[in-house]
Order: structure tokens, then C-alpha cells, then sequence
């Protein structure tokens, strides 16, 4: 993508442990354009937000990015040091976290943190970062923001935490936004809210998102690619509608199959067997050969890479080199 705002190339993420080393994201590469928001989908352990946590810099040692490149507007971070990384963290680069109780302090009011991170990114008053606090308060849909703005988290609820945290990663207009999982313990009615909110945001401060999600509704609601991951690697990515329209991998059918429909009457849905294979126990070749149904001999010996098929890449030995079945 030419005019890609982060470009990520053959990322791993390792963890040595006593029993060897494990690789929780394997050789994975994708870009997002400006003003683009990509869905990053798959269960629980697929990488989504250990990928999420490598671009920003977060990831908890002794774990550390083993191989590959993080390129954000042309710039290489993978590879700065930790003072570099902060400056770029929160300025450049926001994050909404699943759970908003992490990303809020207990024991500081809104205000405090609010100001606090715009002051450290922006030269800014006290006075005016206030009030851009509350304006970026009452965009985000927290009602009566001026005298809200002096509240504890604890005296919000859940969807309106989550607002904060959405203004919180958006105060000093950062160029990307990584949203993990952020409508995760919350109604649908929220949730729908929340996706809303964040777009409306991106687009007036002309952001691009990373959203990490199970979801796949969300992922057909908010997003404009979709990339789905298994086992730390890529399994298929391309434009949203042509990927649930026509899934081609046979894990993203799968994952197609399972969400419930109003067009067609079915007494069952579709289930893919087995689970997620372990860090430890990540079986050679396709790791998503024991549970495909057209899993065939090399499937079980051969890693496919992530190959472009017309309007998407899929990493699946069913596709030739031109895409064909």
C-alpha cells in the first residue's frame, strides 16, 4: 500500500522460557493506509493483541520482537529506545485497552489524567488543556463533561469509562489507534455506541485504527479490511465485505459459519472442531490443519505463506499462485 501509514514486515514475537523458546506472532506482515480502519479477528491466543502491543511497545518481558520491522509514516520504531518509544507512544501512536479500569487511575479524577497526558504531548496551559479535556469529553458523549470532567472513574459506568478512554487515547491526536478490544464486557446497545464513537472520532481527527476484536460484527460495522489471524500467524486479510462474502480460507469460513443469520433458518451452526493449539504445541506445516476439513498430505508438513490472490492475500496450500481453487 503506497501511501500506508504502518507497515509491518514478517513481525515475530518470541518468550524464552525453561522449555524453549515460543513464538506468539510468527513472520506476520500487513499495512494500513491512512485514515483506514483494519479489524485484526480470530479467537482467543490467535496474537491479536500481542501484534497490537509489539507496534506500540508494550510487550512485558522477557518476551521481545525477534525478527521483522515496524515502520510508522516511512519511520522505523521496532528498533528505538525506550525514551524514543515513549515520545512516540501516546503522541503518535493512542491505545484503547480492553478493560478501561487498566488505562484509568483509581485514585486521580478525570481532569488530573486528561491534563496530565495532553500537557506531557502538547505545549499547552493547564487552563487550556482543561478545556480541551472537556471538549474532547463532550465529543466522545459524556454528558454534563464540564462537571464530570472532575469525577474518579469509579463514579462511571462501564460504557462511559470506555469513552474515556477513547478521548484519553485520542487527546494529543495521535496518527494511529490501536483499539483492543474495546466493546468486550459491554451490551450490545453500548458496544454499537462505542464502535460509533470511535470511527466519528478518527475521522474528524483523521486517525487510523487497529481494531483487535473476536467480534465479527463488529469487525463488518467498523472496519474497512479485515485480517484474520490463527496460531501467531496471518491467515487471510482483504476488504471486509469481500471477506464475508467470500471467505477463502477455510479457518475464515469457519469463523463465517458460526455467526447466527436472519436471511437463512438453521437448526445448527456451523463449528470448527478442536481448539486453539497451544504455544507449545503449535503442530509443523498449516497450524490449522488438525481442525480443516480439507486439510490434504502437505497441509500437514508445508507452511503456506501469506500470498496476494487478486483482491487479498490468504495463507492456505488450497490457492495457486494465481488464486485459483
Amino acid at each position: 500500500m503506497s501511501d500506508a501509514l504502518l507497515s509491518v514486515r514478517d513481525l515475530v514475537v518470541e518468550f524464552p522460557t525453561r522449555k524453549g523458546i515460543l513464538t506468539a506472532v510468527d513472520s506476520v506482515s500487513f499495512d494500513i493506509g491512512r485514515g483506514e480502519v483494519l479489524g485484526v479477528v480470530g479467537e482467543s491466543g490467535a496474537g491479536k493483541s500481542m501484534t497490537g502491543s509489539a507496534i506500540i511497545g508494550l510487550i512485558e518481558p522477557p518476551g521481545h520482537i525477534a525478527g521483522g520491522s515496524i515502520e510508522l509514516a516511512g519511520e522505523r520504531i521496532d528498533n528505538l529506545p525506550l525514551e524514543a518509544m515513549r515520545k512516540v507512544r501516546g503522541k503518535r501512536i493512542g491505545m484503547v485497552f480492553q478493560d478501561p479500569l487498566t488505562s484509568l487511575n483509581p485514585l486521580y479524577t478525570i481532569a488530573e489524567q486528561l491534563i496530565e497526558t495532553i500537557r506531557t504531548h502538547l505545549k499547552l496551559s493547564e487552563r487550556d488543556a482543561r478545556e480541551r479535556a472537556i471538549g474532547l469529553l463532550d465529543e466522545v458523549g459524556i454528558p454534563a463533561a464540564s462537571r464530570r470532567i472532575d469525577d474518579y472513574p469509579h463514579q462511571f459506568s462501564g460504557g462511559m469509562r470506555q469513552r474515556v478512554v477513547i478521548a484519553l487515547a485520542l487527546c494529543a491526536e495521535p496518527e494511529l489507534v490501536i483499539a483492543d478490544e474495546p466493546t468486550t464486557a459491554l451490551d450490545v446497545s453500548v458496544q454499537s455506541q462505542i464502535i460509533d464513537v470511535l470511527k466519528n472520532m478518527c475521522a474528524e481527527h483523521g486517525s487510523s485504527v487497529m481494531l483487535i476484536t473476536h467480534d465479527m460484527g463488529v469487525i463488518a460495522e467498523a472496519a474497512d479490511r479485515v485480517a484474520v489471524m490463527y496460531a501467531g500467524r496471518l491467515a487471510e486479510i482483504g476488504p471486509v465485505r469481500d471477506v464475508i462474502q467470500d471467505a477463502r480460507h477455510p479457518y475464515t469460513k469457519g469463523l463465517m459459519g458460526s455467526i447466527p443469520t436472519l436471511m437463512h433458518d438453521s437448526d445448527r451452526l456451523t463449528q470448527i472442531p478442536g481448539s486453539m493449539p497451544r504455544l507449545t504445541d503449535i503442530p509443523p506445516g498449516c497450524a490449522f490443519s488438525p481442525r480443516c476439513p480439507k486439510a490434504f498430505d502437505r497441509c500437514f508438513s508445508v507452511q503456506p505463506a501469506c500470498e496476494r490472490h487478486e483482491d487479498r492475500e490468504v495463507a492456505c496450500l488450497l490457492y495457486d499462485e494465481g488464486g485459483r481453487p
